[in-house]
């Protein structure tokens, strides 16, 4: 039996959800979910990744999916996170830049030096909400904001700077969680009605978010 979405919001254009953790953003996973809940069409038009969890925003029609489409290529919706990385990354807040390389068949990024072809320059910024002290060393809760929107752009950018996130392994995060990455926050203009919209889901009461209570996650 397919599993029950949490809906923040849902209207004849829009729904806002919370995509669960081990679930594909895209066909066949999201979209087809939505349309046996809500009935009628889910179109994607951004994506997640397979183990990352967290509130993501589907158009129910596709003229409400040419406009939210456009709105992520104007950068005016806005992707917030919460993650947790090892260590306790300097300055407290700041910005990361870096050229990205996705080696495809690895399914894995690179930070690398030089532009070439297949190279994408990445950025976001960051501030530390808590840091914890933890049998395995200081870990710490980051909120990242997305400023572009890379293959694995947030784990690889934090495990560059020997800050992998807890959980995950493909990027020397320690532990044996799921990836400490969520999805928390949402911002972006109504297709139909140009509103602008902030939609926020908290992460799971487990680790390591249990670490942190309601610390910089409401």
């Amino acid at each position: 039996m397919a599993p029950e979405l949490h809906i923040l919001r849902a209207d004849r254009d829009i729904a806002v959800c919370v995509k669960p953790v081990g679930t594909l953003s895209e066909e066949p996973g999201m979209p087809a979910l939505l349309r046996e809940q809500l009935g009628g069409g889910a179109w994607c038009v951004h994506r997640l990744d397979r183990a990352v969890g967290g509130v993501m925003v589907y158009a129910r029609t596709q003229s409400a999916a040419a406009q939210l489409s456009k709105a992520v290529a104007d950068r005016a919706l806005v992707k917030e996170y919460l993650a947790v990385c090892r260590g306790v990354p300097e300055p407290a807040a700041g910005i990361m830049e870096d050229l990205l390389f996705k080696d495809s068949g690895k399914n894995k990024a690179f930070v690398v030096k030089r532009a070439r072809k297949g190279v994408k320059p990445a950025r976001l910024s960051y501030q530390v909400l808590a840091a914890a002290d933890t049998p395995d060393g200081p870990v710490s809760l980051v909120r990242v904001r997305l400023d572009t929107g890379r293959f694995h752009q947030i784990r690889v950018q934090f495990a560059s700077r020997q800050h992998p996130l807890l959980g995950d392994r493909k990027y020397g995060g320690p532990g044996t969680c799921d990836i400490a990455l969520w999805s928390h926050r949402l911002t972006f203009p109504h297709p139909a009605t140009g509103e602008m919209v902030t939609v926020t889901a908290p992460p799971p009461t487990a680790a390591p978010w249990e670490w942190f209570g309601e610390l910089g996650i409401r």
